[in-house]
């Protein structure tokens, strides 16, 4: 293989494994799918095998080829750019797997006013106009659970909006204000 074939292949594989990459932690960010965390772990052990055989290729190359060593070894630090950019969306999706991103939807016939949500970690919510809505973000500290009280035409109320919620459990929620036994997980 010449050298800028092999320039070439590591460019090429360097950006097709950031753009998957950020496409499964986009969808995931956006989903919270728990199926896409298999996808992902799977994706970075495969693409890292790939990209260390292509990187150790290249440094093999820039070892015997001296007069384009310096391309040859700058492709390696682009190439090696994407572990950064891993950490990160690993550190990110850590957070996310222990925070409830849970969307609150006024779904009475009227306006409700001191939202509670109460558990994991203790939020407010002032008021929600009818089929106004809000997204809160709760951290799962431990072993709890999410309900809500609320105030409505001068009446207060109570829900279960999740029933039990551990360490890595967290996921994005919709939860429907006033609607009957509905709980969305």
């Amino acid at each position: 293989m010449t050298t800028n074939q092999h320039i070439k292949l590591g460019q090429q594989t360097a950006l097709i494994s950031f753009l998957f990459g950020t496409g499964i932690f986009g969808i995931y960010f956006l989903t919270s799918s728990f199926e896409l965390l298999f996808v992902g772990y799977g994706f970075i052990a495969l693409t890292g095998l790939i990209n260390i055989g292509i990187l150790i290729s290249i440094a093999l190359k820039a070892k015997k080829d001296i007069d384009n060593r310096n391309k040859l070894l700058k492709t390696c630090g682009l190439m090696l750019l994407n572990i950064p950019v891993m950490l990160i969306y690993c550190w990110i999706t850590i957070i996310l797997l222990n925070t409830m991103r849970i969307t609150f939807t006024n779904s009475t016939q009227t306006t409700v006013t001191n939202i509670n949500i109460v558990g994991c970690g203790n939020r407010h919510i002032d008021k929600l106009e009818k089929g106004e809505s809000e997204t809160v973000w709760i951290d799962i500290t431990g072993d709890c659970s999410i309900h809500l009280n609320y105030s409505v035409n001068g009446l207060r109320k109570e829900e279960n909006v999740a029933g039990y919620i551990t360490n890595t459990m967290g996921q994005k929620m919709n939860h429907n204000i006033g609607a009957p036994n509905e709980e969305e997980f």
